[in-house]
């Protein structure tokens, strides 16, 4: 496959292409959506198995809504925490799960303009942290370039990184009861406080 170098240092990405760039959170691969080419070199670099899901960014809540069913408790957490480190994984809208067969989906809308630039230009994101399984998201960008500089079409160094290495937190909203995945930088506090008063426990 060929890649337009110039075309991926302005930003926009073609069919197969995966690349590496910092958002608000820490440094991630990402793809377009529904390039499935992409997504499998992201897999097989993560070694992650297919019935993993990976977050999808998007740049606003129309996008979100064309991927997810939003109900109260999700809309009342985006309003709150995005753009922001907070991954809602919600029940897939008709369109996403015709196009995918993936029933949930795991979306977030980056605080990071350059990185919503990027998602502007091509679209939602796949995304997902630069770990092996056990691992913490590897941070350092001398041995990022190091170990993919030939494994990824595109390592988007210049983007600025001043949020870096801080996890987003990550809740499952599909279940009447909330699931808590992750724990990042926002509080299990602070999401029932905004939940309040129809949060389940």
């Amino acid at each position: 496959m060929m890649v337009d170098e110039y075309s991926l240092e302005e930003g926009f990405m073609s069919d197969g292409s995966v690349v590496i760039f910092p958002t608000d959170t820490v440094y991630g691969f990402a793809s377009r959506l529904y390039d499935n080419e992409a997504l499998q070199k992201i897999r097989q670099l993560k070694n992650e198995h297919t019935n993993h899901y990976f977050a999808v960014l998007c740049d606003t809540l129309v996008s979100v809504n064309d991927l997810a069913i939003i109900d109260e408790r999700a809309k009342k957490l985006m309003m709150s925490f995005w753009p922001g480190a907070l991954t809602i994984i919600l029940k897939s809208s008709r369109t996403h799960f015709e196009k995918t067969g993936e029933e949930i989906i795991g979306v977030r809308i980056p605080n990071h303009q350059r990185a919503l630039q990027l998602i502007k230009q091509n679209g939602p994101l796949v995304t997902t942290s630069i770990t092996q399984k056990g691992q913490t998201p590897l941070m350092d960008l001398t041995l990022i370039k190091q170990y993919y500089q030939d494994k990824v079409e595109y390592i988007y160094e210049q983007y600025e990184d001043y949020n870096l290495n801080m996890l987003s937190t990550t809740v499952d909203l599909t279940e009447v009861e909330i699931k808590y995945l992750r724990i990042g930088s926002i509080t299990r506090e602070q999401i029932e406080s905004v939940l309040a008063p129809d949060f389940q426990i």
